[in-house]
């Protein structure tokens, strides 16, 4: 069945495994995987910051930023459509013990206008010190919106100007890339810490990546020790990390068109009443008043495609490195069922 549940779902090509098989290992714990030590520097010179921290998954690597920016008792600025807030446990209380300030956003993107009143006076005791911003690009429930480094720019001024850290959850930032041109400089000047992910469009089986100043990754590299996230031998992971950086960036333009394939071919099924914009990967449609997401998916399934419910009445698919041509026609031929 073709699969558009998620580009999570990817398997390594042959090549990768390849890389993955000749990699040189050591102990990760002891900083003497040279394939780790590798990967780390690769992107954090790729991003231009001092940095890295090759962790297992996003949410650790969020939750390590987090966890590293704040102090108890401190507050984070997010979309309430983050991932950091709805997909990660709770993760925020749990780690940070700290609280969020949720802001509505359009399809997930905060402004400077929506940020500033939500920044707390630190003279107020009522109050808690707001202490960190989290972005998401692209995001994910935004049906794969995406910033623009002016965007960025203007929420780094006010960041500054408030004394304000500023986080990227750049799960799919390589999507956004492709799409604007923009270069990943540009994001390394703009952002305190970044985390990217290797295991969604990038094709990687495991990992993601904590990217900022030296002293930043060594405070985080104690917390995810902390955490239980050392690990040994993890330079066959870290090798697939390497191959995907060097080979699965530019690709991502070819999910890009599937999707906007495939949203076309949604837009006209009548129990589809919308679609959100297609910018990356991820493709949303809303159903008509009465049909759950649940039961659309299931006859979804009983046509051989999967997808995955994503709210009462909105459905999500995802574009990804495993799937083919025929995999398409199959979902045009389903959709005509």
């Amino acid at each position: 069945m073709p699969d558009f549940r998620s580009d999570t779902v990817t398997r390594p090509t042959p090549a990768m495994l390849a890389a993955m098989m000749a990699a040189p290992v050591g102990d990760d714990v002891f900083g003497e995987d040279p394939t780790v030590n590798a990967l780390e520097q690769k992107a954090a010179s790729l991003f231009g910051m001092e940095a890295a921290l090759f962790c297992t998954s996003g949410t650790m690597t969020n939750q390590l930023a987090i966890r590293t920016h704040v102090r108890p008792g401190d507050e984070v600025i997010c979309d309430q459509l983050s991932h950091v807030y709805l997909y990660e446990g709770g993760g925020i209380a749990v780690n940070a013990l700290a609280s969020v300030a949720l802001l509505a956003g359009e399809r997930g993107k905060l402004t400077p206008e929506l940020i500033a009143p939500a920044i707390n006076n630190p003279a107020d005791v009522h109050r808690p010190i707001s202490r960190l911003v989290c972005l998401e690009n692209t995001v994910n429930k935004g049906g794969g919106a995406y910033y623009t480094v002016p965007e960025i720019a203007a929420i780094r001024q006010l960041c500054d100007e408030r004394g304000l850290a500023l986080h990227l959850d750049g799960a799919r930032l390589f999507n956004a890339l492709v799409e604007t041109g923009d270069a990943p400089e540009a994001y390394g000047r703009l952002f305190h810490s970044i985390s990217i992910c290797l295991s969604k469009g990038l094709g990687c089986p495991v990992g993601s990546l904590l990217l900022g100043s030296g002293t930043f990754i060594a405070q985080a590299r104690r917390f995810r020790k902390l955490m239980g996230g050392g690990w040994r031998q993890a330079g066959f992971l870290a090798a697939a990390g390497i191959y995907a950086l060097d080979h699965h960036v530019e690709r991502l333009k070819v999910d890009h068109s599937r999707a906007r394939q495939l949203g076309q071919l949604l837009a006209k099924q009548p129990e589809v009443v919308e679609v959100l914009p297609v910018d990356t990967n991820i493709v949303i449609g809303r159903l008509t008043d009465g049909l759950s997401s649940a039961e659309y998916v299931d006859r979804l399934a009983q046509r051989g495609i999967k997808a995955v419910s994503f709210g009462p009445q909105l459905v999500r698919f995802v574009t990804h490195l495993d799937l083919t041509d025929a995999d398409m026609a199959a979902f045009e031929t389903a959709m005509q069922a």
